[in-house]
């Protein structure tokens, strides 16, 4: 997931099960840039070069009909995290694993603004008895500043911003909807009235699962 492409053609993405950072050359070969733990998601260049990472905190996998895939939440999960890579070297450090003395719950994508902070989603996490509430959050690259933008969200999975950076959407997954909030400063929406959880853009027919948006 979260596919980065880079000035000399390469892609950075995450791959989730196998807990990496890696880089995809032009020529198909993958290298691993940092071992990174949990269930590396969401991933973006930050203003400092530096790979920011959504860290859900891990999956139980399974395996049907031959495909692979997450179905809940594995016995050594701690708690989800924002991660910054230095793509050169590979090191890296957890910048926020809370807010607000709460836990991060499953951090999934990441989009950056004009002016440098980054708003992401947490998509929370779930087991055979309960599934967290997620949020949407906005939080500055140095570790200095985190706070919740909107909650209480069902799923919240992708999030984009319009061009002119004035608007932020969240698609979330179990429900088919994409919200819509203006922006009215950096990380703060405008207040929804009568309780809405947002300017409601679309619902999906059927059943449709909704993931990330660009």
């Amino acid at each position: 997931e979260g596919p980065v492409t880079m000035a000399d053609g390469s892609v950075i993405l995450v791959e989730i099960r196998r807990q990496t950072l890696s880089r995809v050359s032009v020529d198909g070969k993958i290298d691993v840039i940092a071992q990174l733990g949990g269930g590396p998601n969401g991933a973006a260049v930050g203003p400092d070069g530096m790979i920011y990472v959504c860290n859900n905190g891990g999956f139980v996998w399974t395996t049907e009909g031959g495909i692979t895939r997450p179905i809940g939440t594995p016995e050594d999960y701690v708690s989800g995290s924002i991660q910054r890579v230095d793509p050169a070297t590979g090191t890296f450090e957890t910048i926020y694993d809370s807010c607000d003395g709460v836990p991060l719950r499953g951090p999934n994508d990441i989009v950056f603004d004009e002016h440098g902070g980054f708003y992401f989603t947490d998509l929370g996490k779930s087991n055979a008895e309960y599934v967290h509430h997620g949020a949407f959050y906005y939080a500055q690259t140095d570790g200095s500043s985190i706070n919740r933008v909107h909650a209480p969200m069902i799923t919240p999975n992708g999030i984009g911003l319009s061009p002119d950076d004035k608007t932020v959407h969240v698609a979330e997954t179990r429900t088919g909807r994409v919200w819509s909030y203006d922006l009215i400063a950096p990380g703060q929406i405008a207040p929804q009235p009568f309780g809405m959880p947002g300017r409601l853009v679309t619902t999906l027919p059927e059943y449709q699962l909704l993931d990330s948006l660009a």
